[in-house]
């Protein structure tokens, strides 16, 4: 989906007028307008004035051009898994489990790894098999590094 269609559905989801989107983020309706007309796209300010409003990533706002995976764990991140700032903004690095509220829940490699191990390993993925894989992927994530 592109940005026009995504902060067009969005808007009209959240019951908004173009007028009243446009007065949110201190622009014009017009610029509104053209954003889902496709004429243009918005600037990084009004994207994450968009993001605040409609409680969704940026990455989310321009189409999910990437896919993003949290750089302490290694996880996909999608919106709702997404970490926030203490002022409630998306922080797009972190998942909400590894980085809540400012901090990171772990101090090192081996104690992220123990947690993924005792929580992911199962009947399918057995624990050898999760450590081996955590043990390959964390130290690549840019937390780690």
């Amino acid at each position: 989906m592109e940005t026009k269609d995504i902060i067009l559905q969005l808007r009209t989801q959240m019951g908004l007028s173009q007028d009243a989107l446009a007065e949110k983020i201190y622009v014009t309706r017009q610029a509104v307008s053209r954003w889902e007309n496709g004429e243009t796209i918005p600037n990084v300010e009004a994207l994450k004035l968009l993001s605040q409003v409609f409680d969704v990533s940026i990455n989310t706002l321009l189409g999910s051009p990437r896919q993003l995976v949290c750089q302490c764990c290694g996880m996909p991140l999608e919106d709702a898994t997404t970490s926030r700032e203490p002022n409630g903004a998306f922080n797009e690095e972190y998942c909400k489990w590894c980085y809540a509220g400012g901090e990171f829940r772990y101090t090192s490699k081996e104690q992220l790894i123990d947690f993924c191990v005792e929580h992911l390993a199962n009947e399918n993925w057995p624990a050898e098999q999760v450590r081996a894989h955590m043990e390959a992927v964390v130290p690549n994530l840019k937390h780690w590094k």
